[in-house]
């Protein structure tokens, strides 16, 4: 398949690697992401060294270590394991040294497994970059999947290597505009929203889907089986960032069943109240859920924050797989897996996600220049109509506060609604939000809007009407 995306990522490694003299750069990020994807693709055109530690001793990485040292510099392989780090990292900058004209990529992948098997390589390295690098045009990339182990123990101030690198890149999932990229051509606009509400935007995720097979079919085969390569994915990144990965699924079977604060959560998972807010913290560090505020509230104090998922594919698998696993290891989870991927249930969480998507498209649109506003903030708001004495939501609020002024956005993902009325309720609600400014509004809907409401709306310059399918047709930015 064709690289996609990553522009400005490539644009950070190249800037970097076409400078001289030594600079390092640390590229972290969840597993199946895309790391390797795109350090292969930085590599491409360029002469790399790369090494990839795996889960074993400290003595059989470094044995590994030095036969790839050993290729890359046209050593016969037959020399042998290299005494110690020090000597392997040692070897490398001093051949560097002999050949300033030839800079190189020396990328070692997986660090973290090789640390945590040798406690003291990072003060190796720190030593080596601090000595014998620093005189060299060699770009040294430390890569890791072990998001924990990544911050703590190469980026913290804590660490021996805090300080040295030049640049940092934690990689996230692609949005909506990129993910399509890698969907089947012949995918209907719906379904294209369908695939990104229920496999987000992973990389690895996306690649297995079938092209030659249904929507309903490629979930059903991916998640609602044993033999699905995505069945036991949530359990397998557990396992591998998380020292109590039971406890951790039930956090987040909670949230999949619909609890938002903490309390709620702990009582559903059988967690203390008094040590929920720790583990949720751990879950959002890993970029799988977030705490939301209304807009305009302080994060660090209001008490009106909700947790929910961040990431697409873990709210559908908690919210639908999760319920169905008796069925699935009996392999009765037919029904189960129409009720995923159809009818009113299914439509309804993706309208939740088709909010995430409609701010997306709001903000490249704002990258990109045709919509002219700078967003300094944005969220979602939530609370009090003491004037409709109701609770009362608007699904998307951004302030340019150089410009001042305020977009608010309504995100409808129904088959049939009331279009006037929709739009007369969010702009009655734009005094909700105490932010001053000029005020425009979007009105985001599944379907194209009748004509008369269009009409309404040619007459209107505050009002912009945005259908899924007018979305979807402009994917043309660069991905950032």
């Amino acid at each position: 398949m064709a690289f996609i995306g990553r522009e400005y990522e490539l644009q950070t490694l190249n800037r970097l690697a076409d400078q001289p003299g030594f600079h390092m750069c640390v590229v972290y990020g969840r597993r199946r992401i895309g790391k390797t994807a795109l350090l292969s693709r930085f590599c491409e055109n360029r002469k790399s060294l790369w090494f990839t530690a795996r889960e074993q001793s400290s003595a059989g990485n470094l044995r590994d270590f030095s036969q790839a040292i050993y290729r890359f510099f046209s050593i016969p392989t037959e020399a042998g394991s290299m005494a110690n780090w020090v000597d392997a990292l040692n070897f490398i900058a001093q051949q560097a040294k002999k050949q300033l004209d030839q800079p190189f990529v020396f990328v070692f992948d997986e660090f973290p497994y090789a640390a945590l098997s040798e406690r003291s390589l990072p003060s190796i390295f720190q030593i080596a970059i601090d000595h014998v690098f620093k005189d060299t045009n060699v770009t040294l990339i430390l890569c890791g999947s072990n998001e924990g182990f990544m911050e703590s123990d190469v980026l913290s101030s804590k660490s021996p290597l805090y300080g040295r690198r030049n640049a940092q890149i934690k990689l996230q999932a692609f949005d909506m505009f990129d993910a399509v990229k890698f969907l089947p051509t012949a995918s209907s606009w719906e379904d294209k929203v369908n695939y990104y509400a229920a496999l987000g935007g992973t990389p690895y995720y996306l690649e297995q889907i079938d092209h030659s097979l249904s929507f309903a079919q490629n979930i059903a085969n991916l998640c609602f089986s044993m033999s699905g390569i995505l069945y036991e994915e949530p359990a397998m990144l557990m396992r591998q960032e998380l020292r109590e990965p039971a406890l951790y699924n039930s956090l987040l079977d909670a949230i999949g069943a619909g609890c938002t604060k903490p309390k709620e959560i702990a009582e559903h998972a059988g967690v203390d109240h008094n040590s929920v807010g720790a583990y949720l913290k751990t879950l959002q560090s890993l970029g799988l859920i977030e705490r939301t505020v209304p807009f305009g509230d302080n994060p660090a104090s209001s008490r009106k924050g909700l947790w929910g998922f961040r990431d697409p594919f873990f709210a559908y698998w908690y919210r639908f797989v999760s319920p169905a696993t008796a069925l699935i290891e009996t392999s009765t989870a037919q029904a189960a897996a129409h009720y995923a991927t159809s009818g009113e249930v299914f439509s309804t969480y993706v309208g939740h996600q088709f909010e995430s998507i409609c701010l997306q498209w709001l903000l490249r649109q704002c990258r990109q220049g045709p919509i002219d506003f700078s967003p300094t903030s944005y969220g979602r708001w939530w609370g009090n109509d003491s004037e409709a004495r109701a609770r009362a939501d608007i699904d998307i609020v951004m302030a340019d506060s150089l410009h001042r002024t305020v977009l608010l956005g309504e995100c409808k993902w129904r088959n049939s609604i009331n279009e006037t009325e929709a739009i007369e309720t969010l702009k009655r609600r734009e005094k909700l939000i105490s932010t001053k400014g000029r005020r425009s509004y979007y009105f985001f809907t599944k379907n194209p809007p009748a004509s008369s409401t269009r009409d309404k709306s040619n007459l209107d310059p505050s009002l912009t009407i945005v259908d899924a399918a007018t979305m979807l047709a402009d994917q043309n930015e660069p991905h950032s």
